[in-house]
Parts: C-alpha cells; structure tokens; sequence
C-alpha cells in the first residue's frame, strides 16, 4: 500500500494565552494614568490595542502559527466574560455605559460596591466574582471577542477565540443578594448555553475557524452534577455549531 501522507508537513503551533501586562507593566501604568484623569478613554484603548498589537507579533517572531486572542484584558478575564454575557449588576447599569460601568464594577465608584474580588483557584492573581441570580438577564455582548478577532485579522493573523467556558463561568459566581436559599448559579446554566450558542455563531460568521473555551474548574474533583452539567454543556453546544 502506498501512502499518501506529506511527511514534510510541519505541525501548527499555538499557545493557550499570554500575559497582557506588556514590557514594563505598560497596561498598569496607563490604566492608573486613565484612572487619575491624566489619559483619556481613547488613549487608554489606543495603548491597549498597542499592547496586543506587540504581544502578537512577539509570537509570530517565536514561530507561533496561531495567535489567541480575547486573552487580553484591561482588568479581569472573568469580569470581561460578565460583560459579554450581559451579567452586569443592577447597581451598575446606570454607571455610564461602556468602560465607566466596567470599572464601576471593578473598582466602584462614590455610589455604588465593585464585585467581590477572590482568588482565582489556588494562585495569587484575583478575579472578580459574578453575581447571579435566578432573574439575571443574559445577552450576549460580542463586541470585545469580535474586535479582538476583527484586530488580529486585519494584521493577517490566523486568530483563535478565548472564552472563559459556562461551567466554569457559573462555578465561579456567587448568588445575588437576595436570591432563594438552595439557589446555585450553576442551575441557570441552560439559559446561558443559549448566550454562548450565541456568540459562537457570530465569533464563525466573523471567520473563527475555532474557538478555545476554557474550563479550568475542571482541575478540581467536582461531584457528578457538576460532571453531568459540563456533559450536557458541550452537547448542546457541539449541536449548535453542528
């Protein structure tokens, strides 16, 4: 039998992520400018474009084939992955819209509390912690995912998507105050497949060939319902895309 396999085809390479902070604490120091009231809003995001821009073509220079994106963040992964499944707190949407409610929600302001801050797993970077109820209205917000994408495109990068996985997501919430004793964000997990069926249709329509959804929670030993959820999860969303 002959073969017909390219024995000089050279594997793909790819990293899951990379830090965002830039050469010499860049990101920290032009958001602490921003929040003094010494950079504007458009500048912040020109730098943070610059950042991602450098980070990029780091890893083309180091052979790597596929660059991920959405990795970035200007604060937190999981409070980005809040925004873009519409997760905002009530006491935050009248904070201003766009980046004055992500930091009210980071930081607060002189009305209202940011989001708990915990450690992410057992490290010592902290994230900031959802709050979900059994009302919580989600949506999806594709704007930073599609614009990273849309970014690294542009360059003539072949780009992969980032997301913090639902599972995980909702493992990493608290309840809202006020929720039913008993309630666990992970029961609103249906509702939020419909969110991230959502957002892979318009992360694919955009040119994703691939999308990487991260599930760290599943380091841990978690009992069978966690198990069954991250089951019935993938299903639904290999479904969707199928």
């Amino acid at each position: 039998m002959t073969s017909t396999t390219n024995i000089s085809t050279h594997p793909r390479s790819t990293v899951l992520g990379f830090p965002r902070i830039g050469v010499d604490r860049a990101l920290k120091r032009a958001l602490e400018s921003h929040w003094r009231g010494e950079l504007s809003e458009d500048a912040l995001l020109a730098e943070a474009s610059r950042l991602r821009g450098e980070t990029w073509q780091r890893l083309v220079d180091s052979g790597v084939d596929e660059i991920p994106v959405n990795d970035f963040s200007l604060y937190d992964h999981v409070l980005d992955a809040t925004v873009m499944v519409g997760a905002v707190p009530g006491r935050h949407r009248d904070a201003g819209g766009g980046l004055a409610t992500y930091f009210a929600m980071a930081r607060g302001d002189d009305r209202v509390a940011p989001l708990e801050m915990t450690k992410w797993f057992d490290t010592n970077y902290h994230y900031l912690v959802p709050e979900i109820g059994p009302a919580t209205a989600f949506a999806a917000d594709a704007a930073k995912p599609l614009g990273e994408l849309a970014e690294a495109r542009s360059r003539g990068l072949s780009a992969r998507p980032v997301l913090v996985g639902p599972v995980t997501f909702l493992m990493l919430s608290k309840p809202e105050t006020g929720a039913p004793e008993g309630f666990a964000p992970l029961d609103r997990l249906d509702d939020l497949l419909v969110v991230y069926a959502d957002l892979l249709a318009r992360l694919a329509e955009a040119g994703a060939g691939w999308v990487q959804l991260d599930e760290p929670c599943l380091v841990q030993d978690q009992p069978a319902e966690v198990l069954n959820a991250v089951a019935r999860a993938y299903a639904f969303l290999g479904s969707a895309a199928a």
